[in-house]
């Protein structure tokens, strides 16, 4: 009776709470035991009694929750004896479970006491349970701990890409706002090398951190919400949109640099030209001029003949005539000048100054011309001879020198023309020339025979200084120098202007080339976009399918890559060749580098939203008919197909799908509140994963900071504090020291000195 009564309380105390599936305490207990020891071998527990003698069923216990304190494969089914006082031994040494059953009673025993086994067993559960509700609990904050040091880890690397990124761009945008130049081309040439290295060596890597910039964010944001944590809100200044608005700034600063830099070059290059023709007229006029002052300063009209009188007249008005001829070139000299001066030349002022003497210069002879004029009307009177043959040869051969100096000057003249059209024209210009030159050849041939003739009247009457021309200071050899002078420039202008024509036809094969290739290269881009904005929007049988597409993309671009590169080799012969427009393509190497740029951004944007999805649909098991349903709604109201809603269009897609938004104060309320959750940095617009999340979150609404607390309270051993020694003892040391440094004092009183407030810990990590 005594022994009922015992067994009656033990049942009571120790074995009647035990429940599994809703079985009686007993069989509750055996089903226990037996899914524990199920894959051990040699142990099969269908009773209390004859399944227990060899003593593995008691080890094997112990090994599924205690690996660590007995080897089982080591066992034998032939050593009972051993097997139960191992088990016995190492239950009340680690486990603190009495040793309640005599091993060599149980192996002599046919049929052991099945009450006293069915005791002992229960005192292995109820240990085994509370470890394992506490090794719960343990993972339980390890979870929630290990996501919080994995947020701060990601907001840290977030915060280091946004700084250099800002860094960079802040220091690159003033140097491409900065459209000034030393105002020579070859620190032209050096700025166009510059930026050459900075478009293939310095922004690729930059886009690449800017997509890795945006890819961390989007983690982070989408983690964040999977645990129901506050989005992260970067440092003032470190926004996404401030990043955003920053690059934006960075590209308008970049277009049409180039084209600015490339004509900035042409300008230089047209400049140093100028100044060329002008020093070459200077040059001419100065070799003209010298000399003349004195000439025109002499009084030796005044004791000369009639005829040297005379003579000395029309010598003057030859002069006279050239001087006329030469006032068009002084013109020029001015005008070129100014030109200069307004385009803005390095080397103005040497300019004005030669032209300033230049001008100074001419003034001078035109007084003294005037001077010498009036001085030899006044002896004209008493002086008059006429030396017809000298006359006509001077009336001549005036012309005709000034006609010598003009060829000659537009022979040797440099020209500058940019397309084949151009450089025939100046080819059909020399041809027009050419046919003027038999003309020329009578008017030299003639004044050959003046001359000659000239001579023979000298030597037939002997009279002296008959062959010195009182009328011209041209001679005809001088006349036959420059004539010979002209014939040999004839060629070389040819020569000149058939190479020039080598270079137009070379630049459009230049131009022919790029078109080809660019004519290719900007169909496929567009192509892609529309194919990874047509995968990134669209509805498909799986997120894992849509994946795969969307990273065959990206090999694919990647592949297309070696394209682009051939492109920019022949970008670089344009600028090179200073190829500015090209009417065979309607795409330029900038807009072929944007549209490269969208496509690298979008694929690895769509990837990453991808990925986000089926991160949320693991994550709150969520079927793929759901997320398509989400998608086709999300799509219907995203009209301009941008892959986001405007407040009003989410709205309506809320109503769409049985949301209750009412149409008042209230309503109106709420709806601001709902904004603020899928839309915490206030960008105007509904991106497609916050409404996947808020739809997901609104259908799962879990409250995880209570569930938190409880697990603190598991581990605190139902008190209101937490002490280091208990944090290290159930979570892992990096974790432990995380919790010990976070969390706050614990101050009411009958707390020990280092007791942690759990409950306000746990409150942060979910506060909104």
């Amino acid at each position: 009776m005594t022994l009922g009564m015992i067994w009656t309380i033990i049942l009571r105390f120790a074995i009647q709470d035990i429940s599994v599936d809703e079985m009686t305490a007993k069989d509750g207990l055996l089903l226990w035991c037996q899914r524990k020891t199920a894959p051990y071998k040699n142990v099969n527990v269908q009773n209390f009694h004859t399944n227990w003698k060899d003593g593995l069923a008691f080890c094997a216990l112990i090994h599924r929750h205690r690996p660590d304190l007995l080897d089982y494969s080591k066992l034998s089914k032939a050593n009972p004896l051993a097997n139960l006082n191992l088990a016995f031994d190492i239950a009340e040494k680690y486990l603190d479970i009495p040793r309640m059953l005599d091993a060599e009673e149980i192996v002599a025993t046919d049929r052991p006491d099945e009450r006293s086994i069915i005791t002992y067993v229960s005192s292995y559960y109820h240990y085994f349970a509370h470890a394992r509700e506490a090794e719960s609990a343990a993972n339980r904050v390890s979870k929630a701990l290990a996501g919080r040091q994995g947020n701060d880890d990601l907001e840290n690397e977030y915060d280091r890409l946004a700084s250099d990124l800002l860094g960079w761009i802040q220091r690159t945008t003033p140097w491409l706002e900065n459209r000034v130049t030393d105002n020579t081309l070859p620190g032209a040439r050096k700025k166009l090398d510059e930026f050459r290295t900075y478009r293939t060596q310095h922004k690729p890597p930059r886009v690449g951190q800017k997509g890795q910039l945006e890819t961390a964010f989007n983690t982070l944001q989408t983690k964040l919400r999977l645990n129901n944590r506050p989005p992260y809100m970067p440092k003032e200044g470190r926004m996404v949109s401030d990043i955003a608005n920053a690059w934006k700034n960075l590209d308008n600063a970049e277009r049409g640099f180039e084209d600015w830099l490339l004509s900035e070059m042409m300008r230089l290059e047209r400049l140093d030209r100028l100044a060329q023709k002008f020093k070459r007229k200077a040059d001419i006029h100065e070799e003209w001029s010298k000399g003349k002052d004195e000439l025109l300063s002499r009084n030796d009209y005044r004791n000369a003949t009639l005829s040297e009188v005379k003579a000395l007249k029309r010598k003057h008005g030859a002069f006279e005539s050239d001087l006329a001829v030469h006032q068009e070139r002084v013109e020029q000299l001015a005008a070129i000048a100014e030109e200069l001066n307004k385009l803005g030349y390095h080397d103005s002022p040497a300019i004005n100054s030669r032209c300033q003497r230049i001008c100074s210069s001419w003034d001078r002879l035109g007084v003294l011309t005037t001077q010498r004029r009036q001085g030899i009307d006044e002896v004209e009177k008493i002086l008059e001879r006429v030396d017809t043959l000298h006359l006509d040869f001077a009336k001549r051969v005036t012309p005709f020198n000034n006609w010598l100096d003009g060829a000659r000057e537009d022979l040797v003249d440099m020209f500058i023309v940019h397309s084949i059209e151009a450089t025939q024209g100046l080819i059909n210009d020399h041809e027009q020339f050419k046919s003027t030159l038999i003309e020329a050849d009578k008017e030299y041939r003639l004044l050959v025979g003046i001359f000659q003739e000239v001579q023979r009247f000298a030597q037939q009457h002997n009279i002296p200084g008959a062959l010195e021309n009182p009328y011209s200071s041209s001679s005809a050899q001088e006349i036959t120098n420059k004539w010979n002078e002209v014939r040999q420039l004839v060629p070389r202008r040819d020569q000149a202007l058939q190479q020039e024509m080598m270079r137009q036809q070379q630049n459009e094969r230049i131009r022919r080339t790029f078109a080809e290739k660019a004519n290719v290269v900007g169909p496929w881009i567009e192509k892609q976009l529309d194919i990874v904005s047509s995968i990134g929007m669209g509805v498909h049988k799986s997120l894992e399918e849509a994946l795969k597409k969307l990273i065959a993309c990206r090999t694919a671009v990647e592949a297309f890559r070696p394209h682009i590169d051939e492109l920019e080799q022949y970008r670089q012969a344009e600028q090179e060749a200073i190829i500015l427009e090209n009417k065979y393509t309607k795409y330029s190497m900038e807009t072929l580098r944007v549209g490269w740029e969208q496509l690298l951004t979008s694929i690895n944007r769509n990837i990453n939203e991808v990925e986000n999805q089926i991160l949320t649909r693991d994550s709150k098991g969520i079927t793929s008919e759901q997320l398509n349903e989400f998608r086709l709604s999300f799509n219907h109201f995203d009209k301009n197909r941008s892959g986001r809603l405007t407040p009003e269009e989410f709205k309506a897609c809320l109503l769409s799908l049985g949301h209750n938004v009412r149409n008042d104060k209230q309503g109106e309320s709420q709806f601001l509140k709902i904004m603020s959750s899928v839309d915490p940095n206030m960008s105007g617009y509904v991106k497609f994963d916050s409404f996947l999340d808020y739809l997901t979150r609104q259908a799962a609404g879990t409250d995880s900071a209570d569930s938190l607390i409880e697990s603190f309270r598991v581990l605190a051993q139902d008190r209101p504090f937490i002490t280091p020694e208990d944090l290290r003892r159930e979570l892992p040391p990096d974790q432990a020291e995380y919790c010990i440094r976070k969390m706050q004092p614990y101050r009411l009183p009958g707390a020990p000195p280092n007791a942690l407030d759990y409950a306000s810990f746990a409150g942060t990590l979910y506060q909104f």
